[in-house]
Formats: C-alpha cells, structure tokens, sequence
C-alpha cells in the first residue's frame, strides 16, 4: 500500500515536471516570436528613419520658409536615434508620424514639389514604409496577443509567475498621434 501510494505521488510530480517543462519551452517560443515581431516593426522604423533626411531636403529646396514643420521632423527623427526600449521607440515613431504629417500638409501649397520626381520617388518609398509598419505593427500586436493569451491561462499562469514571465505591451499609438496635423498659414 505504502509503495502505491508511493508511486502516485511520483507520477504526479512527474506529471507536473513534464508540464511545467512543455509550458517554459512553450514561453520561450512565443517570447522569441515576439521579439522577432518587434524585431521587424523595428526595421521598418529604421527604414523611415533613414529616408526623412532626404525627403527633408528635397522640400527644404522647395519650401525653405517653413523651417517649423522641417524642424520638427528633424527634431523627431533625432528622438528616434535616442530611443532605447520599445515603449520610448514607440513614442518618438509616433511624434515622426505627426511630424511628417504636418510636413505633408506643407508640401501639398507646393504643386511643383509635388511633380518633382525625387519627391515623388521619396514619398512612394515612405509610403510603402509606412505600410509595411502598419502590417508589422499588426503582426507584432498579435504575438503579444498569443504569448500574453498563453501566460494568462491556466495552469500556465502558474507557471508564467513561477518562471518570472509576465505581459508584453502592444504597440499602440498615442491620441495625440491619431490627430490629423494642422497647418495654417
């Protein structure tokens, strides 16, 4: 009697050790896929980052007495560059997106800018770069939403305390980006 009982509670703690053990590698994968995901939204940031100096030059040749609008692109790519963790990178993305946005609003009083085709070419390629950080943030957003789905339920939430894995921030974009610039002249 004494053995059986013996041998239930060793299938139990193995039981356990097995499942605490699929659950860690389980958290490690999504933890990885995660950061992938951020890994790109990232590139794609880089990538905007790296066009805006020469956007902001072709419209400074254009548009030389609006420096307010050219400045605070200026300004936001350089908060970019200084931006260490996600959540800082996130918002210096979002005070460039505004930035860029009031600078559009500045191009669209110049129509021979707007024929000029290096600007043309440039604002193709930051359109294209503005929708591969839209994809990227989406498919960021639904990594977390998977790694955070998995630590939260049970008994993986267990084992997420006991491991030290806690939630992942989505990226989201403040409201103060989500407003439509406004330039008046």
């Amino acid at each position: 009697m004494k053995r059986s009982g013996f041998l239930v509670v060793l299938a139990l703690v193995a039981i356990l050790a097995v499942n605490a053990i699929g659950a860690y590698n389980k958290m490690v994968v999504l933890e990885q896929s995660v950061d992938a995901a951020w890994a790109q939204v990232n590139t794609q940031l880089q990538r905007r980052y790296d066009l805006i100096p020469n956007l902001v030059n072709t419209v400074k040749g254009y548009a030389a007495h609006e420096q307010e609008a050219i400045q605070a692109v200026t300004e936001a790519r350089a908060a970019m560059l200084g931006a260490q963790s996600p959540t800082e990178q996130q918002q210096a993305a979002a005070s460039l997106e505004n930035a860029l946005g009031r600078l559009l609003v500045v191009v669209e009083n110049y129509p021979e800018l707007k024929a000029d085709t290096v600007f043309v070419g440039l604002m193709d390629e930051l359109a294209g770069t503005e929708n591969r950080i839209a994809q990227h943030r989406m498919l960021f957003n639904d990594e977390v939403k998977t790694y955070n789905t998995y630590i939260a339920r049970f008994p993986n939430v267990l084992w997420a305390k006991l491991f030290g894995r806690s939630a992942r921030v989505y990226f989201e974009i403040p409201d103060a980006a989500q407003v439509a610039p406004q330039v008046g002249f």
